[in-house]
């Protein structure tokens, strides 16, 4: 017999909301069917329209709220819920460092882990914080805008302050919205694949206030270009590197291969913790800079490093933990899959005198079962996986080499869990609170730092 769906679409439903989703949406229940409400936060009571129906829950969205939380906010603007810049923007700032601290806890009681997290290091100002912004171009009624796209859409809001973000990025982004329309620069149309700048990149210095604006076009040939740059240049003085990069394709990536230097340098430069860091268009540098130095310097004292210590840091990017580790330790052994990166880190151990640091390119968990075949014997694995986690195969060859200590940075608490049940299920244990960072304030994403240790 089919199980009746105890709602409608397109109907209104009084609902209590009780919990708040990993996306960051408000959970109401009616005869145990679970309904996910944007813009709804726990303990309150709305009005809601059911949206969607699907077979074992529904989409709803608020008509009205008939009891307020404590912990809820006047919207900054609607916009920034609608296109996901800022989902949590309704939740006052100490609450959405608890739900962070909560998202972690119930990933691991999950996976039957006792863990301990703490709470969550927040910053003092939770908003333009993001050092660099990737925004749209898109023709809106006749006329070249930059914005963001509505949420599982391409439609493109147009936005000027995007909160987040540094608020001399914002002005930079206008700024060459405005001259690309003076030389009517066709933007990008993703349906035919026609026109020419499909986004425009900007990087900010936190500590040297070096700008760098990328155009990410469709065509090999920027139509006026010598003008545009020019026009940059004289409006925009803090821009030491003016970049094209060409991104042909049919495609989601925002990238292509393909990077052009038009004006200036081909990098920027900023300093993280004290070293320096030349940071390229394609460059992987982490987006806040306040709280990265607060993870960085974190995971180095976690390490517990001493001065005949060696390590091997996975997914080293552009040497950010490396060489932070390089300071205190005799050796650090750096692996990353992206060449390109693997070049900057290389620079960046250059630029900080610091010789004590091997950098190679290749797959973290292949690299890691070379090192283990050559003999090599780390004291400490430091790990920093993208969203998926760690392989399994990664995990195999870290317990084979037997680290006093793994240093775990995660973005992602569901796969975190996942990997460190398979550590305990090989001899190491989380003896000290998983600390929780928030490098994305007003979003649902949570950073943090697990050790691990070898069971004696």
């Amino acid at each position: 017999m089919k199980k009746m769906v105890p709602v409608e679409k397109n109907q209104n439903y009084d609902v209590d909301i009780t919990d708040l989703t990993y996306q960051g949406l408000g959970v109401a229940k009616i005869d145990d069917f679970p309904i996910f409400i944007e813009n709804a936060l726990p303990t309150e009571n709305v009005t809601m329209k059911v949206i969607k129906v699907k077979k074992n829950f529904a989409f709803g969205r608020v008509v009205k709220i008939n009891k307020k939380s404590k912990d809820r906010v006047e919207l900054v603007d609607k916009a920034y819920t609608q296109t996901g810049i800022a989902p949590l923007q309704h939740l006052k700032y100490d609450a959405q460092l608890r739900f962070k601290q909560h998202q972690i806890e119930v990933d691991f009681d999950k996976m039957k882990l006792d863990v301990e997290v703490s709470p969550t290091i927040g910053m003092d100002d939770p908003t333009h914080y993001r050092n660099k912004a990737q925004i749209p171009v898109r023709l809106i009624n006749g006329k070249l805008q930059t914005g963001f796209y509505r949420k599982h859409s391409h439609d493109l809001v147009p936005i000027e302050d995007f909160y987040i973000q540094d608020p001399k990025i914002d002005e930079a982004i206008v700024v060459v919205r405005d001259i690309l329309r003076k030389f009517r620069v066709q933007p990008y149309d993703e349906e035919a694949n026609k026109g020419v700048v499909r986004n425009i990149m900007v990087r900010r210095g936190y500590y040297s206030h070096d700008m760098m604006i990328v155009l990410i076009t469709r065509t090999e040939k920027l139509p006026s270009s010598g003008e545009i740059v020019a026009e940059i240049q004289k409006s925009l003085p803090e821009v030491k590197s003016i970049v094209q990069n060409v991104n042909p394709q049919k495609t989601n990536a925002l990238m292509g291969k393909e990077n052009k230097t038009l004006a200036g340098k081909s990098t920027i430069e900023d300093t993280l913790l004290g070293l320096k860091f030349d940071i390229s268009a394609s460059s992987f540098y982490q987006v806040n800079p306040v709280q990265t130095e607060k993870l960085y310097d974190l995971a180095t004292k976690k390490a517990d490093l001493s001065a005949d210590d060696v390590v091997i840091d996975a997914y080293c990017g552009i040497g950010t933990i490396s060489l932070s580790m390089a300071r205190v330790a005799q050796q650090v052994y750096g692996v990353e899959i992206v060449p390109e990166a693997v070049e900057d880190a290389k620079k960046n151990a250059k630029l900080n005198n610091l010789t004590n640091v091997h950098f190679v390119a290749g797959k973290a968990e292949e690299q890691m079962a070379k090192w283990q075949e050559d003999g090599l014997k780390p004291d400490v694995i430091s790990v920093d996986p993208p969203r998926k986690g760690l392989e399994a195969s990664l995990i195999d060859s870290v317990v084979k080499m037997q680290p006093k200590r793994v240093v775990y940075v995660s973005c992602n608490p569901a796969t975190l869990a996942r990997d460190v049940k398979l550590f305990t299920d090989q001899g190491y244990e989380v003896n000290q609170p998983i600390q929780p960072v928030d490098q994305f304030p007003q979003t649902v994403h949570v950073e943090s730092i697990t050790v691990l240790e070898r069971n004696k």
